[in-house]
């Protein structure tokens, strides 16, 4: 019985090389062979699963160059986008540490950007801030601090991208706002990653190191994008 089986087997192989391999090897030869058939490999850009929360707001501001920087200047860039200020003795620091790790593993990419947004540009001048970023050891072409008139800037953070920022003489510094990163796509979208029930975060937390690692994992999908 054994040998029936095996002689059986035998047949099926002759026949599937008789009939299928060399129809096979003229689609090879022709061309035919689809992407489907290589094994599924992909061969245009990965896309990330990543939210598309939305378009991010215009805005249009001086660096510490003094050159105007607007959205459109990381038009096919990645970027990030905070808002701080200078002088604050809180938060902005361990923000500005965390963003400078950040900086570094993309260090010399040209479609990665960083831009920082002071909420106190009535100190936070052109001069300020590139004494600033001096102070920080950041030479990086892509990462423009800026500043400008402070109720535009307001509008922008709270109302563009609804992250919080105000004036509070109450608290210490005499600023406030979020420590939240903004990530932006090449194509200007807000974009961000679910969280375990599957809801949008909508912005990186830019204190704690769980954030600033989800922050650089998603900065490497978008790339790629």
């Amino acid at each position: 019985m054994k040998n029936k089986s095996y002689i059986g087997i035998s047949l099926i192989i002759l026949v599937f090389g008789i009939l299928i391999v060399p129809k096979i090897v003229d689609r090879v030869k022709s061309g035919d062979i689809t992407e489907s058939d290589r094994l599924n490999v992909q061969t245009t850009q990965v896309k990330s699963d990543l939210v598309k929360i939305g378009p991010a707001p215009s805005f249009s501001l001086t660096d510490q160059h003094k050159n105007t920087i607007t959205n459109e200047s990381y038009a096919g860039k990645v970027y990030v986008l905070e808002f701080f200020f200078s002088t604050c003795p809180t938060i902005c620091p361990k923000m500005n540490a965390n963003l400078k790790e950040v900086q570094q593993q993309f260090k010399g990419l040209r479609d990665f950007g960083i831009a920082s947004i002071t909420i106190n540009p009535e100190h936070d001048t052109a001069e300020v801030l590139k004494q600033h970023a001096a102070d920080l050891e950041i030479n990086d072409e892509n990462w423009h601090f800026l500043t400008g008139d402070k109720d535009y800037i307001y509008k922008v953070a709270n109302k563009g991208f609804n992250m919080y920022a105000a004036q509070n003489s109450k608290v210490n510094g005499g600023f406030e706002h979020s420590g939240l990163f903004a990530l932006i796509d090449k194509e200007g979208n807000i974009r961000c990653r679910k969280d375990d029930f599957g809801n949008p975060i909508l912005y990186y937390d830019g204190l704690e190191k769980s954030g600033i690692k989800a922050l650089t994992e998603d900065i490497k999908l978008l790339l790629k994008e």
